[in-house]
């Protein structure tokens, strides 16, 4: 990287420059005018000079030059006025010169405001594209949390300097040369003055900064630090928990942000120093003009004009002046930390820009063999773990890697995916080294997959297809205006260097993984998450899945159908206990009391069960009917119930688990209530205790709960009530309830929900899992697994993948390389999470599917346990970092050798 950050913003923005450092010396045209016109307007309508007559006129506006070689030029006579009008046009033109000044500013700063938003833009990029060129065993050096300080907060300062790198010297300077040139030519002895001043500011007040830059560096590498240690204290948040140590961690933090605090102290105390200083400089002139000027005015050596225009002048001179001096401990500073950006992103052997261009184009097959020659591999503590190994592996072929933890077999199959760069020898194919072969090449067709995965935040879906995703392949449909608006982007982006990829485009190659668009990703998706025992998990997240009805239309218009389809099965296994259905004029046991109450579902977070039990219209309707004291009877019994057996529990009980009406950190709450309101009625409560106490009873399920609440006559009078209720609702109630209709997709509802029409029968054994497999086949019978299995891919991971066991992790992240259909496939121990039988069953599902389908890739899988090895054609035994047998699991098992000892 460049090291002056000042020949890095003139390299890259040298035009840009010139054109405005020529708008700036033309703005002091007017500028020095400014200056000139007060004189002309005091010395002449106001104190009379060239009208001591009356009726005198003088001209206004003669225009003309004296040219070398050419003569007099007359441009425009002028106007005579009198000395009234005289002054009316004078004072005009000082607005208008006001005017002209203030435009000249407004565009300069905007300008150079564009220009330094470009800039930045192209340092961040380019800041950026060096992490992506980083080689691997760099990452292990670096904080994530301080790189990304540098590149958001670091970098920010030199972005509104670049715009005034150039321009602020020249227009400050300028203006302050301007003014100082007006004052001497008003009178040298005051002009002697103010230059004596400048300098006396230009020398000391820059030499007292140094210590301000000084201390500026040290509180940008502490809060630095403080941010990287922010960041660790997030990401081991689990093992400070574990071994209690958040006070250690506090301490910590204190220390830091004490460091940061003196630092920041002296700064300020610094600051205001300077600031002192420079003020009492710039104030001392005004004085000196004051004495002086007015003795040379007495002796009538200065006329009051020009006093006037002098002192009017100096007004505008420590402005300039100060900012200048400003500007220069900015550029200072900013180098400073330019020069910090610069150490941290300048490392050794990064990845050559020509590996990662882009490309649209298809990669050809790699048919020729991967080949580790004389690989060696050293960790950061020195020691050998891969030594001098040398294996060829075939097209096509399935090689397994056994061996104990940390044996080496790991960092080839690393080597392979380019994860590890050997320290001596190489891994090669065709006799070409693969770390020079581009990545359009190596990312698509060498799939590599491990037990240290990563997702971004975003949908399964993003996550899933993210291997696919090299260059965009299918333009966006914008319309006229959008397509205005993509191309004024892409044009800001070639001017800040930036990549003109329109990431609104379709980046997916669905041909790489076999599908002919989006309309049959899905069937290719499919046989993935079934190879790696993901559909389920898949399947359960779209039936607990809110849906978006705009999205999946063909799914939620066929809601009648699926209904139908599941009842006519739950028939035809005489299951239909399994589910009690909604019924407008019945009592459904095995929903809530709110849900029976409302015959429908609130859209939350617009609406809840505490603001429904406060709503007017609720009260009054209940009221009339005699249940809002049923309810509150019944939600006062839950309370004392629920007070009475988990009072005593820690609030992390599983007993907690069920109750739905109820958390641990409401029992106090509710405790305190029951005694205030002990035998005392429903009158006794004020509205909010009501409240309280009546939405207990709107969670309430009498099989699962089992207090014996519910009565029969309570449940008809609920039925009674619910028709009323929908009769005269209010528009702002009837906005956010979603009523069941047997016609009609729920929104507000989960997809489960919405297929039962009704309540799972939790009293019959294994029913939830039952249903699920039900509903499975339903779907499939009906040709809907593509929108079940859409849905499901919409589920958000989170980030980092964290909304996700560890186990779905660990799938998703194999299910992912396989998907990119590649010609080698690396599994390094990708599924430590699973137990033995699983991952033997995924094993076996992967290497059947595969074979089945027809496309023959290699597959070098790491194997956790060594049982599975008969699965392959060849099988690589290491022992510390040394390939020490080769060969197939028969030929092994003869030689009794460390495959054998393995096994046993």
């Amino acid at each position: 990287m460049e090291k002056s950050l000042a020949r890095y913003i003139w390299s890259n923005t040298r035009l840009e420059q010139i054109w405005i450092l020529l708008v700036v010396a033309a703005s002091m045209i007017p500028y020095f005018l400014s200056f000139d016109l007060p004189k002309q307007i005091v010395n002449g309508p106001i104190q009379g000079k060239g009208f001591e007559h009356p009726g005198d006129t003088q001209t206004f506006m003669h225009i003309a030059f004296d040219v070398p070689l050419i003569g007099h030029i007359e441009v425009f006579h002028g106007f005579q006025l009198t000395r009234m009008w005289m002054l009316v046009a004078l004072s005009l033109v000082f607005l208008a010169l006001v005017v002209l000044n203030g435009l000249f500013k407004l565009y300069i700063n905007t300008y150079k405001g564009r220009l330094g938003e470009r800039m930045l833009r192209r340092i961040r990029f380019e800041l950026i594209d060096r992490v992506l060129r980083f080689p691997p065993a760099h990452f292990k050096r670096v904080k994530p949390a301080e790189i990304a300080t540098m590149i958001k907060d670091e970098v920010e300062p030199m972005g509104g300097f670049t715009g005034d790198a150039f321009v602020q010297p020249a227009l400050l300077g300028g203006q302050a040369v301007t003014a100082l040139i007006f004052i001497i030519m008003q009178n040298f002895w005051l002009g002697m003055i103010a230059a004596a001043i400048v300098a006396v500011q230009a020398v000391v007040i820059p030499r007292m900064r140094k210590r301000l830059l000084e201390l500026g560096r040290q509180r940008q590498l502490t809060a630095r630090e403080l941010s990287g240690r922010v960041g660790e204290i997030v990401d081991g948040i689990g093992t400070i928990h574990a071994n209690d140590t958040t006070n250690l961690e506090r301490a910590d933090i204190a220390h830091r942000l004490g460091l940061i605090f003196s630092i920041r102290y002296d700064l300020y105390q610094w600051k205001f120093m300077v600031k002192f200083i420079n003020n009492f400089l710039a104030q001392v002139t005004p004085f000196l003009f004051y004495l002086v000027g007015g003795f040379l005015a007495l002796q009538g050596r200065l006329d009051i004009g020009q006093l006037v225009a002098v002192i009017n002048a100096y007004k505008d001179l420590p402005g300039p002046l100060k900012e200048l001096i400003d500007w220069d401990q900015s550029r200072q500073d900013v180098q400073v930390k330019y020069n910090q950006v610069v150490e941290q992103f300048s490392v050794d052997n990064l990845i050559d820009p020509k590996i990662q261009v882009v490309s649209p184009a298809p990669a050809g097959r790699i048919t020729h063999s991967l080949l580790a020659t004389n690989v060696t591999v050293v960790d950061d503590s020195g020691a050998r773990v891969l030594d001098h190994v040398s294996v060829e592996i075939q097209p096509g072929e399935k090689v397994a890697i056994v061996g104990d933890s940390g044996a080496g077999g790991e960092y080839l199959a690393e080597a392979f995916g380019r994860l590890v760069w050997p320290d001596s020898g190489r891994v090669s194919i065709d006799g070409r080294d693969i770390l020079e072969l581009p990545e359009s090449l190596t990312g698509r067709r060498i799939a590599y997959a491990s037990s240290e995965t990563f997702f971004f935040h975003g949908t399964l879906r993003s996550n899933l297809l993210y291997g696919l995703k090299h260059a965009p392949l299918i333009p966006p449909a914008y319309s006229e205006e959008e397509a205005t608006k993509a191309k004024w982007q892409m044009n800001e982006a070639r001017r800040a260097a930036n990549p003109e990829l329109d990431l609104n485009g379709d980046w997916v190659d669905y041909a790489a993984a076999g599908a002919s668009g989006p309309e049959d990703i899905y069937s290719v998706i499919r046989p993935v998450l079934d190879a790696v025992a993901m559909s389920q998990d898949i399947f359960d997240m779209a039936l607990r899945s809110n849906v978006d009805t705009a999205s999946h239309q063909d799914l939620t218009s066929r809601i009648v159908e699926l209904r139908q389809a599941l009842r006519e099965r739950l028939q035809e296994e005489k299951l239909e206990d399994l589910v009690v259905p909604f019924q407008f004029d019945a009592y459904n046991l095995q929903a809530t009391v709110g849900e029976n109450l409302l015959f429908g579902t609130l859209k939350r977070p617009q609406m809840t069960n505490r603001k429904l039990a406060a709503h007017p219209y609720f009260r009054q309707l209940f009221a009339e009917t005699g249940l809002i004291s049923d309810l509150y009877d019944m939600g006062l019994e839950i309370a004392e119930n629920a007070v009475e057996l988990f009072t005593d529990l820690p609030p992390d009980h599983p007993f907690f688990q069920q109750l739905t009406f109820m958390t641990a950190e409401d029992i106090p709450t509710y405790e305190a209530l029951l005694q205030k309101l002990n035998g005392k009625g429903y009158e006794a409560a004020t509205d909010d205790e009501r409240s309280a106490i009546i939405r207990l009873s709107f969670s309430y399920i009498e099989p699962r709960h089992r207090f014996g609440l519910l009565t029969q006559m309570l449940m008809e009078k609920i039925v009674q009530a619910r028709a009323k209720f929908y009769e005269n609702i209010p528009a702002d109630l009837a906005s956010v309830i979603e009523r069941y209709d047997p016609e009609r997709f729920t929104a507000s509802a989960t997809l489960m929900d919405n297929v039962l029409f009704g309540r799972i029968a939790h009293q019959q054994a294994n029913a939830p899992e039952r249903i699920h497999q039900i509903m499975f086949d339903v779907f499939g019978r009906l040709g809907m697994h593509d929108g079940v299995l859409s849905i499901g891919l919409d589920f958000d991971v989170g980030s980092g993948g964290k909304r996700l066991t560890n186990v779905q992790r660990q799938k998703l992240n194999l299910g992912r390389a396989l998907l990119k259909r590649a010609d080698y496939i690396i599994c390094n121990r990708p599924l430590p999470a699973l137990d033995h039988r699983v991952q033997d069953q995924i094993a076996r599902a992967i290497l059947g599917d595969l074979d089945s389908a027809g496309y023959a890739p290699a597959i070098i899988w790491v194997l956790s346990n060594p049982s599975f090895a008969e699965l392959f054609d060849r099988v690589l035994v290491f022992d510390h970092g040394n390939l020490v047998e080769s060969g197939s699991t028969t030929d092994l098992l003869e030689k009794n050798g460390m495959f054998k000892e393995l096994l046993s």
